[in-house]
């Protein structure tokens, strides 16, 4: 072999060599001076949640929570939803913060399409999705304001918690942890995260009035404030056309509140709230009568 080209391989072995020990060498300094420390404590808070990386807390995943509930004075340690109380007392130990009291709340669908006997305007063909649905005209029901039940808040539960009842989300009371994903699935924003503690609910989301409610839906909300006029406690407002609790002021007046509410409403649309079992219950007898 040509000893010219064995020199020539060798300076340029020689060369991508230099090349990479000073590349190597940069990168190494460089992680030296960015390194963030670990927290071993961020670690052992991490490994107390149930890490369902549910997103309900409002972080990315079980670990975004972790991070800032330590770093953080003013972020609560009671945000893990799917852990509950004991969760949250694990984590106020491990952080030193307040424990404050876990309220135990769960998803509800505020809307009575089966009770109301909600008819259909068209009939749906496409992608079997509320979102996709809710692009075509508000979707199929007569009521704008209705579920369109094809399940995106089921299939969205991280939990299994719904189960579609003849085209109806009903809430498994056992397996709801309130993590929220449903309600920022839902597109027709009818479902909420509401107290246990509850006297009274509004199963109807609609912001039609008077006329224009009765031509579609039975029970729906006419919108009439005869609630808000009785309610002694000031707990019932109405505001952007709904209907909306102040759930904490009903419970603190006592009982006698809820009984006004309900027999004042002239289209029986206040029920009373007792219990997450008995609604899921009552929710999906009243399917099955309909169907």
């Amino acid at each position: 072999m040509d000893p010219e080209l064995i020199k020539l391989a060798i300076g340029g072995l020689v060369l991508l060599g230099c090349i990479g020990l000073f590349f190597g060498i940069g990168l190494a300094l460089a992680a030296h001076k960015f390194a963030v420390e670990s927290n071993p404590l961020i670690e052992e808070v991490l490994e107390s949640l149930p890490l369902a990386n549910c997103g309900g807390c409002g972080y990315p995943g079980c670990e975004g929570y972790a991070i800032e509930v330590v770093t953080d004075p003013d972020v609560p340690p009671t945000l893990c939803f799917p852990g509950k109380e004991a969760v949250a007392e694990r984590v106020a130990s491990l952080t030193g913060k307040k424990m404050i009291a876990v309220e135990d709340t769960m998803a509800v669908v505020r809307c009575s399409r089966i009770e109301g006997r909600v008819s259909h305007k068209h009939r749906y063909i496409g992608f079997s999705s509320c979102t996709a649905a809710n692009l075509g005209y508000g979707g199929p029901s007569a009521c704008q304001f209705a579920c369109i039940g094809l399940g995106e808040c089921a299939e969205a539960c991280p939990f299994g918690a719904i189960d579609m009842v003849e085209n109806f989300p009903v809430v498994d009371s056992d397996k709801c942890v309130s993590c929220g994903v449903c309600v920022k699935t839902c597109p027709k924003d009818i479902i909420e995260i509401q107290t246990m503690k509850a006297r009274v609910w509004v199963p109807c989301s609609t912001k039609d009035l008077g006329k224009a409610v009765m031509g579609v839906c039975k029970v729906g909300c006419i919108g009439c404030k005869m609630c808000v006029k009785v309610c002694p406690a000031d707990a019932v407002t109405y505001e952007n056309n709904l209907v909306n609790i102040d759930h904490k002021a009903c419970i603190e007046y006592g009982p006698s509140c809820e009984e006004i509410c309900v027999t004042k409403c002239p289209r029986d649309i206040f029920l009373p709230y007792e219990g997450r079992d008995v609604v899921a219950r009552e929710a999906a007898s009243g399917l099955k009568m309909a169907g």
